[in-house]
């Protein structure tokens, strides 16, 4: 080729490239992501649709408005959208750049983090106990201690799942993102002291919910990175899904005309505070599915105004339709911790092994969580190893002056004071029953939350042998050899744990020895809120709920106790299940999954 040959060509080159440039301009800079997929996008470029434009059956409307990109909403999203189209709404960000979020190690700094853009949202119960909601794509699974273990096979009867598409939802979700741990010092001597005590058989490494002690799953990877609900959003369909981080949606519309009212589409805010409208498409089928957790949807659905009337007047919120039962039989698993010192530091682990019983008392562990600076300056439930008196102070000299001067001392505590671990006991399926009541109309509040801890005796006579079983573990051959510790410093880790500032209740630290005291004393949560929207009450058995159309809600809410030994893994398949129930419903053979 002679050179003006080569220069026509490179100018040809040039003008096609320059070409294809221009003509992508506009495409290129919309499919562009800030985020590992391409649809997920800030709230801020969304552009509203609108009622006529739903009639029309414009592109701005859709076949499923998902509120809340959690644990379940992440699965059911990527999963309806196989088939259809979806718009997944986050109040919270994206957890993938977030190094609190994705590292073991930052577990607890997490949930420390109150900062308005954190991926905890903090909050303390009426009953003086604190705790945390997510606020992040990815739901609970981005702040959780990372256990993954499935419902028992009676959980799976009772709620009247199918048990074959369960065991076809659950692989999937553990294909992803769930792995065997690679059991830490602290995990190996719980495990041998669990099987000392008797609390056996072993079960080994397993997925399945069985009598005895064993090692579950986890969403941790061997480098301590987490995977969470936010990655199962890989499975989409990229052509129908639609997911919007920092959408606050402030209610759900009804078309209230005839008898029956029915959901048209939901009213969000942008990061921006702009406020936008999404509406659901006029076809067959077409849904707004609640997926904000145990806290989160009962209070959507009151804002919405589904909920007890005379609650609802209170805030001058319009009545759609009146269900006492919205926000009632809520509940949490009572978490009781004894922190174990060590003469030496430990490797940081979160719960891989467990202890269960048949009278539903479930014994865990962490270790290495006290021993940075940064540990020490804050309360985050099972993790507190902090020392201090602001617990006992009474709630009403409980100042903000108090709780900082309270908070800036402990940066002086000694870190060594702090070497060692928790082993812990939960009370699975508690009697207590609580209730959650809106404290205004601002969605960014949280509600009153009530989860009256031990307020049923057998809860409480539970406990108590949780602790039993706690300190006949701690004195186990296998665990004090692995500790270190004799039996004068074992007789203080009771005092040393009722005086440990984990909550807000009011301590008796001169009655130790009653253990149901010690119980009320120290209860803390361990985060698997459930109830408040139950079926039966609030949603029927396909999760519809009651009394309008197109609205189902799908989450833990409809909980009557929490699977497993952790929920989260039975809440992702919860997503995925009715997702696939859904299709399939919809669809029948043509489905296709």
């Amino acid at each position: 080729m002679d050179l003006v040959g080569a220069v026509k060509l490179f100018l040809l080159c040039s003008l096609l490239w320059l070409s294809a440039i221009t003509s992508c301009q506009g495409l290129c800079k919309e499919n562009s992501s800030e985020y590992p997929y391409p649809f997920i996008r800030r709230a801020s470029s969304f552009s509203s649709s609108s009622p006529s434009a739903s009639l029309s059956g414009s592109h701005n409307t859709y076949d499923y408005i998902i509120v809340g990109g959690g644990t379940a909403g992440c699965p059911l999203a990527a999963t309806l959208s196989q088939n259809f189209s979806v718009l997944l709404l986050e109040r919270g960000g994206a957890p993938f750049d977030n190094v609190n979020v994705s590292y073991l190690k930052n577990f607890h700094i997490s949930l420390a983090d109150t900062s308005p853009t954190s991926a905890s949202q903090a909050f303390i119960s009426t009953d003086g106990v604190f705790n945390s909601r997510a606020r992040v794509l990815g739901g609970g699974t981005c702040i959780n201690a990372g256990f993954y273990t499935r419902a028992s096979t009676r959980y799976i009867e009772e709620a009247g799942w199918d048990a074959k598409l369960v065991n076809e939802s659950y692989p999937w979700i553990e294909r992803q993102i769930v792995q065997q741990p690679k059991l830490a010092p602290w995990q190996k001597a719980l495990r041998d002291g669990l099987l000392e005590v008797g609390i056996s058989p072993f079960n080994g490494f397993t997925f399945d919910h069985l009598y005895g002690t064993k090692v579950g799953g986890t969403i941790f990877d061997e480098f301590g990175k987490r995977h969470t609900a936010a990655d199962l959003l890989a499975e989409g369909n990229p052509e129908k899904l639609s997911v919007l981080i920092y959408a606050k949606v402030q209610k759900i519309m009804f078309n209230t005309t005839a008898k029956r009212p029915k959901a048209v589409g939901v009213i969000f805010k942008d990061e921006n505070g702009n406020q936008h409208q999404a509406f659901l498409a006029e076809r067959r089928g077409s849904e707004i599915i609640l997926s904000c957790g145990a806290i989160g949807s009962p209070q959507m659905l009151m804002l919405s105004g589904i909920g007890p009337k005379a609650e609802l007047k209170k805030f001058n919120i319009s009545v759609v339709l009146n269900n006492r039962f919205v926000g009632k039989g809520l509940s949490d698993n009572p978490l009781n911790t004894v922190f174990v010192p060590t003469d030496r530091p430990v490797e940081q682990s979160l719960i891989q092994t467990v202890g269960i019983t048949k009278r539903g008392v479930y014994i865990e562990a962490s270790s290495g969580f006290g021993q940075s600076s940064d540990s020490i300056r804050y309360d985050h439930g099972m993790m507190s190893a902090e020392i201090g008196q602001l617990s006992t102070i009474p709630p009403r000299q409980r100042t903000a002056q108090a709780i900082q001067d309270y908070a800036a001392g402990k940066q002086f505590l000694p870190h060594e004071a702090f070497m060692g671990g928790f082993i812990l006991e939960k009370i699975a399926s508690p009697f207590s029953k609580g209730h959650l009541k809106l404290i205004n109309t601002n969605v960014d509040d949280n509600p009153s939350i009530t989860f009256n801890y031990f307020s049923h005796p057998y809860d409480l006579q539970r406990c108590v042998e949780g602790i039993r079983m706690m300190e006949k573990i701690v004195r186990t051959q296998h665990f004090m050899n692995y500790t270190q510790c004799d039996d004068t410093t074992l007789d203080k880790l009771l005092n040393m744990s009722v005086k440990a500032n984990i909550n807000l209740v009011p301590k008796h630290t001169n009655d130790t020895k009653s253990m149901e005291q010690f119980c009320k004393d120290t209860v803390i949560t361990i985060w698997h809120y459930h109830g408040g929207c139950h079926v039966g009450k609030v949603v029927d058995h396909k999760y519809k709920v009651l009394g309008v159309h197109r609205l189902r809600v799908i989450d833990g809410s409809t909980f009557r106790e929490s699977p497993g030994t952790n929920p989260q893994a039975t809440v992702m398949m919860m997503g995925r299940y009715m997702g696939l129930k859904i299709l399939r419903e919809r669809l029948g053979a043509a489905a296709g999954v």
